[in-house]
């Protein structure tokens, strides 16, 4: 198992390594220094002078991967890449193209993200769980057909409905909870009723649906018929022998979600005005602050990374009959 680890986490260089190469790249094929001095200044019609001041503040007056200068400290590490995009490798992220510190701001900004994600992915699992085995105990009948319709009904709406008539109803129209923002401590409870229940009502028609799926196969199996031949109740049949069968795909399933929780929600956060790790992204992408992009993409790629890990690891836990070398 250790050296399963080891040798999954060496691979995962390389991986890391691609992943920034390709978000340095393509981010300076659509922006160059001089342009993202622009946007920061809020001026098209800024002066050379001024840009050249902008990006001397913030590192942008190197070349981007050589430096052939004759007063250079160094052909490669005085370079923007190295600066900027080497250094999160220990995790270094520096500080945003506004002058703050990005890692004080992902330390912040990552309890929002985890006070919303956490109930929504673990309310939404079990309800999902819980209706499925529902389905499947009254399958091939009318409550099996309505649930599916129901559950298609939910997934042709588009998530942005949900907010915008929870807000409406619940938050402006009842006045049950606030509209948006947020408040640290036990306060936050008040602020994120509303989005969890969304995000839980939003996810039960794909989820549901593809647990039934994982159940329904279970039920076909040869070790349920030779159960049900047996004697044993259709009950003890669904909780004892398809529930835990069916929950090995579902947790290795969830378990690469975990990691990426704190990342937040773009949408969620956006709409209801979380201060989370989602909205911060999002508020970089419009405003085209590199350095808080790559390090999110580099943060984001490094917790699928662990997530596929846990992921091997957790199906070896739940099924002896996988082993790692």
């Amino acid at each position: 198992m250790l050296a399963y680890i080891i040798r999954r986490l060496i691979y995962a260089i390389p991986i890391l390594i691609g992943v920034n190469l390709l978000t340095f790249a393509l981010f300076f094929m659509v922006n160059t220094p001089d342009q993202m001095a622009r946007v920061q200044l809020g001026d098209k019609h800024v002066s050379q002078e001024a840009i050249d001041e902008w990006k001397d503040q913030r590192g942008y007056n190197k070349p981007l991967f050589i430096n052939t200068r004759d007063n250079s400290e160094g052909l490669l590490t005085d370079t923007i890449f190295f600066d900027k995009s080497l250094r999160l490798f220990v995790f270094e992220f520096g500080k945003s193209d506004e002058g703050r510190m990005i890692g004080s701001d992902i330390s912040e900004r990552m309890w929002p993200s985890l006070a919303l994600a956490l109930p929504t992915f673990i309310i939404g699992i079990t309800v999902n769980i819980v209706f499925a085995l529902f389905i499947v105990m009254f399958r091939a009948s009318v409550f099996d057909t309505a649930a599916m319709v129901f559950c298609v009904a939910l997934m042709s709406v588009s998530g942005v409905f949900y907010i915008f008539f929870g807000q409406y109803f619940f938050a402006k129209l009842w006045h049950l909870v606030p509209i948006s923002g947020y408040l640290s401590g036990a306060d936050a409870i008040r602020f994120l009723i509303l989005p969890v229940i969304i995000g839980v009502i939003s996810g039960i028609g794909g989820g549901t649906r593809l647990y039934r799926t994982l159940f329904l196969e279970e039920a076909s199996k040869d070790y349920v018929r030779t159960a049900r031949a047996k004697g044993v109740s259709e009950s003890a049949v669904l909780f004892r022998h398809i529930l835990p069968n069916g929950m090995i795909p579902i947790l290795t399933s969830v378990v690469v979600v975990i990691p990426s929780l704190f990342m937040g929600s773009l949408l969620m956060e956006s709409f209801f005005g979380i201060p989370g790790l989602g909205s911060y992204t999002l508020n970089a992408i419009q405003a085209q602050d590199f350095a808080i992009v790559r390090s999110m993409v580099f943060l984001g790629s490094v917790l699928y990374i662990i997530g596929l890990i846990l992921t091997d690891i957790s199906y070896t836990l739940v099924d002896p009959r996988v082993r790692l070398s």
